[in-house]
């Protein structure tokens, strides 16, 4: 009696064991939500049912609208609040043959790394506006970029670059384009679509990622964090090639700004304008 768990449009697999939800790296679902402590709910999945438990959270775990005190069973169809994000445990009829080593990763990769855009866009639309979003909007996208991350990441430790490269890019490229329309991109929307790019850069040696950092932030009109600044150091030297007008692009504006810098911007600047000279030696 196989389970899995439908959140933001995914269907997560969950098979016989513990599942921990939480703010922590370390769970199972790991989501950004200020609502969820570090190891917040604890999914017990059995071959006859499910159960769900809080783990001495803050806020405490919902179950179809009301909180629970202690383990509760929970069936097909019920609705779980953990933070602000919900959640729903769905029961699957599987007729499917038995599995074989690694189908379960490749399953779990293929469904998240399928999404359909308009799914995608449905999750990041309501952060890259013109008003402020709110605290559950805000993280709804951070949980999505969280989400596909994870599974980006796994396939980018299996050396399936092109892999990852399919399950990042459609939320990648939805990110700049609304920034060329104009709209206001959150300051951790655009860090975490720079780093993941960065990463697919420096895994598949397209320049065409790195590329898309520079852009991103010249859109932005701000600096690219110190760490994303770094990783690029590596980036540029592995890639096939770099378009130098974008970085240079993106100096020119920053050098507009410049007079408002502290000390560490300046610093930070610097290593930008470092990259430039390091493209421009490939």
């Amino acid at each position: 009696m196989p389970f899995r768990l439908r959140y933001l449009a995914h269907d997560l697999e969950l098979p016989v064991g513990d599942f921990v939800i939480g703010r922590s790296a370390d769970c199972q679902l790991s989501v950004d939500d200020p609502l969820v402590s570090r190891r917040h709910g604890l999914i017990k999945v059995r071959k006859d049912g499910v159960s769900v438990e809080d783990l001495g959270s803050r806020n405490g775990v919902l179950v179809n609208g009301i909180r629970i005190e202690g383990p509760r069973e929970i069936y097909d169809n019920d609705k779980l609040q953990i933070g602000s994000q919900e959640m729903t445990l769905q029961k699957v009829d599987d007729q499917r043959p038995a599995q074989r080593p690694g189908d379960e990763a490749r399953r779990a990769t293929q469904t998240l790394g399928a999404m359909n855009i308009g799914d995608i866009r449905a999750a990041i639309e309501p952060t890259v506006s013109t008003d402020p979003p709110s605290l559950a909007e805000h993280s709804k996208v951070l949980t999505s970029f969280r989400l596909l991350g994870g599974v980006a990441d796994k396939a980018l430790a299996m050396g399936r670059a092109d892999e990852a490269e399919r399950i990042m890019q459609a939320l990648l490229w939805d990110v700049i384009r609304q920034a060329r329309d104009g709209r206001i991109i959150d300051a951790d929307v655009a860090e975490g679509a720079a780093r993941y790019a960065a990463r697919l850069a420096g895994a598949t040696t397209k320049g065409s990622w790195a590329d898309y950092v520079f852009e991103l932030y010249t859109l932005a009109k701000r600096l690219i964090p110190a760490p994303i600044v770094d990783e690029l150091y590596t980036v540029i030297r592995k890639v096939k090639t770099i378009e130098l007008s974008k970085i240079r692009g993106y100096l020119t504006v920053l050098r507009r700004q410049a007079t408002g810098f502290g000390p560490t911007e300046r610093f930070l600047m610097q290593r930008i304008e470092g990259l430039e000279r390091l493209g421009a030696l490939k």
